[in-house]
């Protein structure tokens, strides 16, 4: 008779970024070479040398036959919410949300649990929290004004416990905070680990599938800003969406990175206030500093946030040194992009910054790193410099080059709509933009040279 093989199947280690597996645990990934993220996981069970056929659960039916009502998006109440899932939320479908931590993503979706159970929609909302216990998760209902008699609140790191919630409420939604605080009793490891994570987040989006039940899960991410976990959790999940926004700033950007229902680059603004978070549906005000007087230093510029045209206000401010080596500071900027803008107005413009200390940053916390805005951080340098303020009612829109050429950037037309909205009526563009609207008188500039000749002082005859 042949020996049986009595070796025990021996623990893999697996890479939370990329999956590599490896023999025994190491503190650097061979593959992607990140560290601290080997973590032990199940050994793989051998693969089927031969699968049987079984019966189907449901009968395959021709696609014009299949309903449309069981699937057709459920508003959640939140219209920025809305707009970055693709008009709602889908039934059955599952959603991450991640985002650092005290950036508002328990309050935003306490704010969404509640207006599901206070709307018309279908069941009442569950909210099941890992973190912290019911009282205190009623405390910020009590501040927010989102308590409500269809708003069920449960305190469990147990996913068997999760469902039993499920079964005793019947819920229209679901919302799970945390994913990786919840443990599952029938997979290994910690709380948080890469089996665990994996283990829930399949156990939930089972359910979401088989009920119906549209879920949520608060995601926790890295010191990187990625989604904490196993790579595999966001392609587990239907919509991934990134809480973002700085502590110092009141400003809170919703983003999708995937979504299977909609868009993927939709963006939804909030506002956090000491009442909880709400909806700014017109931003562009926040990112601007409209004044009577024309100020030096200072360009208006067009961005686009997924398909969201947002006007921001970009400012610098040059002034002389006695230092060797003169500061640039930059804020909401990409400092590379500032750094360049600084060397084209030098050799192209006739803009000398080298002895001067050059500071630029945008207003109201917004990040911008848009090749659309390199045309205002020129000119808003420029204009600091020579002391000679841009007209109040002018934006400019253009990527500038090493050559010192401007080039076209997209959307040229859906952003000067929007800027023609807000009261603006003159534009600097790149040659080739399009048709524009006409509320706005727009030039046309094909270098930096030509653009500077607002900025310069004229010459006397």
């Amino acid at each position: 008779m042949p020996a049986k093989n009595t070796r025990a199947a021996r623990p893999a280690f697996r890479c939370a970024d990329c999956g590599h597996e490896v023999a025994k645990w190491v503190g650097r990934c061979p593959n992607c070479q990140a560290w601290g993220t080997i973590d032990e996981a199940a050994p793989a069970r051998p693969a089927l040398a031969k699968v049987t056929a079984g019966a189907p659960s449901t009968p395959a039916r021709p696609i014009a036959e299949v309903d449309l009502d069981s699937a057709r998006a459920v508003s959640t109440g939140i219209s920025e919410l809305d707009r970055v899932l693709g008009g709602g939320i889908v039934p059955g479908a599952v959603v991450l949300l991640a985002g650092e931590p005290g950036v508002g993503k328990s309050t935003l979706l306490l704010e969404v649990a509640h207006r599901w159970a206070s709307g018309a929609s279908p069941g009442p909302s569950l909210y099941v929290t890992g973190e912290e216990s019911a009282g205190q998760v009623r405390l910020r209902a009590e501040r927010t004004d989102s308590v409500h008699p269809q708003l069920f609140l449960g305190a469990e790191s147990d996913l068997s416990a999760v469902l039993g919630h499920v079964d005793a409420v019947r819920p229209g939604l679901l919302i799970v905070d945390s994913v990786q605080t919840v443990q599952s009793p029938e997979a290994e490891g910690s709380p948080g680990g890469v089996t665990q994570v994996r283990a829930v987040t399949t156990a939930l989006v089972a359910l979401a599938k088989e009920r119906g039940l549209p879920v949520v899960l608060v995601g926790h991410v890295t010191k990187d800003g990625a989604v904490a976990g196993p790579r595999v959790l966001e392609h587990l999940v239907d919509v991934v969406l990134h809480f973002e926004g700085d502590r110092h700033s009141s400003l809170r950007m919703l983003r999708g990175v995937k979504n299977r229902f909609g868009p993927a680059d939709e963006v939804g603004c909030f506002e956090q206030r000491d009442d909880g978070i709400t909806e700014v549906p017109d931003p562009s005000g926040l990112f601007m500093n409209r004044q009577e007087q024309q100020v030096e230093g200072t360009a208006v510029t067009v961005m686009v946030e997924g398909k969201r045209p947002l006007l921001s206000e970009v400012q610098a401010l040059v002034t002389p040194t006695q230092m060797t080596m003169p500061r640039r500071a930059v804020s909401g900027l990409d400092s590379a992009r500032v750094s360049m803008m600084l060397a084209v107005l030098d050799k192209h413009g006739s803009i000398r910054t080298g002895d001067q200390e050059v500071f630029a940053a945008t207003v109201g916390g917004m990040k911008v790193t848009e090749p659309a805005a390199d045309l205002a951080v020129a000119l808003a340098v420029a204009s600091s410099r020579l002391s000679r303020p841009l007209p109040s009612d002018l934006v400019v829109v253009g990527e500038v080059g090493l050559a010192g050429d401007i080039r076209r950037v997209t959307g040229v037309g859906r952003r000067l709509a929007e800027a023609a909205r807000l009261g603006f009526d003159r534009a600097l563009v790149p040659p080739d933009s399009g048709p524009l609207p006409k509320e706005v008188r727009a030039t046309e500039v094909r270098n930096i040279g030509e653009a500077l000749r607002l900025v310069r002082p004229r010459r006397k005859s």
